[in-house]
């Protein structure tokens, strides 16, 4: 084998176990954001449940289906991009979990089922200013999942 070939050789033996490693990683992570979901769709709605929570309020329940969907869309999403590592299959998962999660969040703006008051400091802007981010974000996640499903890459 002549010394370029013995390179290219190499190189592909290389890259192949970058790959894989890089798929195992892929898929730990995915795994990992699929128990994060688990334990807190758990958290909120079992032990020790959303009640504990001091600065939420009974109208948390108008917002708690839109909330575990959002969660249980990311687990699902996880579980089947830690099984198929298909790029499309993930485009498809991140969009609707962007769209769930926004959902979710339009619905905390109109309910806000936060007592945060009579702290001498107004949480309630703080907690408004982070849902608008949470928002922008999704919305920029979603354009960028719906490019990502176009483009297939």
């Amino acid at each position: 084998m002549s010394q370029p070939q013995l390179r290219a050789s190499r190189s592909t033996r290389t890259s192949n176990a970058a790959a894989r490693r890089s798929d195992v990683g892929r898929r730990v992570g995915f795994v990992i954001g699929a128990v994060v979901n688990a334990v807190l769709l758990w958290w909120v709605n079992i032990a020790p449940g959303w009640q504990v929570v001091p600065f939420l309020t009974d109208d948390t329940r108008q917002v708690l289906g839109l909330v575990n969907a959002s969660l249980a869309v990311g687990l699902v999403s996880s579980l089947v991009s830690a099984v198929l590592l298909w790029f499309r299959l993930r485009a498809f998962g991140d969009l609707v979990q962007n769209a769930v999660g926004l959902a979710a969040l339009v619905r905390l703006w109109q309910v806000f089922p936060f007592d945060l008051g009579g702290q001498g400091f107004d949480w309630d802007l703080v907690v408004r200013c982070a849902l608008v981010l949470g928002m922008v974000g999704s919305v920029i996640g979603a354009l960028v999942a719906v490019v990502r499903l176009v483009r297939g890459r």
